[in-house]
C-alpha cells in the first residue's frame, strides 16, 4: 500500500486533535465517538467491547508514543480509521511503558472485497517508526496539517 492510498481513508471529521480522556477505556470510548455520530455505526458497545477484547492479547500501545487500537466487527461496512492526538498523553500500557500521545483506530468488516486491513495497519506502523514524522504529527492540530505531513509538504 503507496502513503497516497493510505490518505484515502483519512476522514477530517474523524481527526481529533484534542484528546481528553486520560485512561484506556475512555480513550476508546472518545475515539469510537465520532463514528457514531457521523452515523458509520449504529452502536458503540458492540464496537468497544471488541476492541477491549483485543487489548487482552496484547496492548496495541506499539511504543515511542503511538497505539493504533484495532478491529474486526460487523458493526462497519468498510474499514474506518480515527485519528487522536492527547498532549497530556494517555497512560495506555503501550509496551514501552510510556504514555500515549497519537492513536490510530482502525475498525474494519471481518471480511473485505479489498483486502485492506492489514496493509493500512502495516503502512501505519511502517510510517509511525520514523520519529521526526511522529514529532511533527504530536504539533499538528488541523486536518489540513496532518494530511500535509503526510504528503511531505
Amino acid at each position: 500500500m503507496h502513503l497516497n492510498e493510505l490518505i484515502g481513508y483519512f476522514r477530517e471529521e474523524f481527526f481529533l486533535p484534542a484528546l481528553q480522556s486520560e485512561g484506556k477505556e475512555a480513550l476508546l470510548e472518545e475515539m469510537v465517538e465520532p463514528l457514531l455520530e457521523h452515523e458509520v455505526i449504529k452502536n458503540k458497545r458492540v464496537i468497544l467491547e471488541t476492541l477491549k477484547k483485543r487489548e487482552t492479547l496484547g496492548s496495541t500501545g506499539i511504543g515511542y508514543g503511538v497505539a493504533i487500537p484495532h478491529c474486526r466487527t460487523l458493526a462497519v461496512a468498510d474499514v474506518q480509521i480515527v485519528i487522536g492526538r492527547s498532549t497530556k498523553g494517555v497512560s495506555y500500557e503501550a509496551l514501552d511503558g510510556e504514555p500515549v500521545h497519537l492513536f490510530f483506530l482502525i475498525v474494519a468488516p471481518p471480511q473485505e472485497k479489498s483486502n485492506l486491513y492489514l496493509p493500512i495497519l502495516g503502512k501505519l506502523v511502517e510510517i509511525l517508526r520514523d520519529e521526526s514524522f511522529r514529532k511533527q504529527l504530536q504539533s499538528i492540530d488541523t486536518f489540513d496539517a496532518f494530511k500535509n505531513i503526510l504528503l511531505g509538504e
